[in-house]
């Protein structure tokens, strides 16, 4: 059992964050990822938290140049199946189970599984990954628990997705086992409900531009 690194890494390192986002309306969706996209933010997880996840996905696959859209909240088999089929270039979960891992193995679309424990990143390493969502971040010890991961554990790089924020961002993306974060400030509800694509572009512009302290 391998993780597909080649795939996974270009699409993830693109930029130092990946949009995480929930999506009401597909109506929305292209405009959302244009203005993400412009802002130099290209990696777009689209999380299949509400009813009309899939066709954003295959929406914004199909009409976004530039974008690399994603499928989050990956739980089982079947979601897995759907989101490929939906067009997504990666797959984001907030956990790891045998079941899942054994169902990513061999497809041409990366998974990146969640964890949020020491033993959750030796059993990835043991299962031949690399690379891991922690979640929720915050929550679950923040920057200063990834810093006491990274030497231990070295061979498993971080995208800290929970609480992240423009504020706290650059703590995480300074440490060594960070390789981007997610965050959905990017894409406030209230920018997104108005309309206000310029305004998401310039969050995005802003979180592009971030650098690690």
């Amino acid at each position: 059992m391998t993780q597909n690194l080649a795939a996974l890494f270009p699409i993830v390192k693109a930029a130092p964050v990946v949009p995480v986002l929930i999506i009401e309306d597909v109506k929305t969706a292209v405009p959302l990822a244009r203005a993400l996209v412009a802002g130099g933010l290209t990696a777009l997880e689209v999380t299949l938290r509400t009813p009309a996840a899939l066709e954003c996905i295959r929406a914004i696959k199909g009409e976004v140049e530039g974008a690399n859209v994603g499928a989050g909240t990956i739980l089982d088999e079947k979601q897995f199946d759907a989101a490929v089929a939906a067009g997504s270039t990666f797959l984001v979960s907030p956990g790891a189970t045998p079941r899942l891992l054994a169902h990513a193995d061999g497809s041409p679309v990366p998974l990146l599984p969640g964890i949020a424990t020491a033993s959750e990143a030796m059993a990835l390493l043991e299962a031949g990954y690399g690379a891991a969502k922690f979640f929720p971040a915050e929550q679950a010890g923040g920057a200063p628990y990834l810093k006491a991961l990274s030497s231990p554990i070295p061979g498993v790089m971080f995208c800290p997705t929970g609480g992240v924020s423009l504020k706290n961002a650059p703590t995480y993306l300074a440490l060594p086992n960070v390789m981007c974060v997610g965050g959905s400030w990017v894409a406030p509800a209230a920018a997104v409900a108005a309309g206000d694509w310029a305004a998401i572009t310039t969050l995005a512009a802003e979180a592009a531009a971030l650098k690690a302290v």
